[in-house]
């Protein structure tokens, strides 16, 4: 079993930058590629970022290539998400998640686990 919570949202203006943490519980961490979602109101989840288990490959989708990273420490079980260049489309609540295998996925079913959120709200 796996718990995910997510921090680091808030408020910010255009172009302004947040980073967001997703801790993670359970000694699988380092055996679990992790991915970053996001849903804004009354849209469909939808991929943000995806990380192999050791960190070394990453992947994004291409709305934020360029403007948000990615990455991991899995000796504090912890993934980040670095959001620079914020627009107020990237409005949404974030959520991290895991799945029990090394590689990174864009698809949502193939996450076991997902953390409860947290709130990114970009002001214009």
């Amino acid at each position: 079993q796996v718990q995910l919570v997510e921090s680091g949202g808030g408020l910010v203006q255009t172009g302004g930058s947040l980073r967001l943490s997703c801790a993670a519980s359970g000694r699988s961490f380092s055996s679990n590629a992790m991915g970053w979602f996001r849903q804004a109101p009354g849209k469909e989840r939808e991929f943000v970022a995806s990380i192999y288990s050791s960190g070394g490959i990453t992947y994004y989708a291409d709305f934020v290539k360029g403007r948000f990273t990615v990455s991991r420490d899995n000796a504090k079980n912890t993934v980040y998400l670095q959001m620079n260049s914020l627009k107020p489309e990237d409005t949404a609540v974030y959520y991290c998640a895991a799945r029990p295998v090394p590689t990174l996925s864009q698809y949502p079913n193939a996450y076991n686990y997902w953390g409860q959120g947290t709130q990114v709200t970009v002001s214009s």
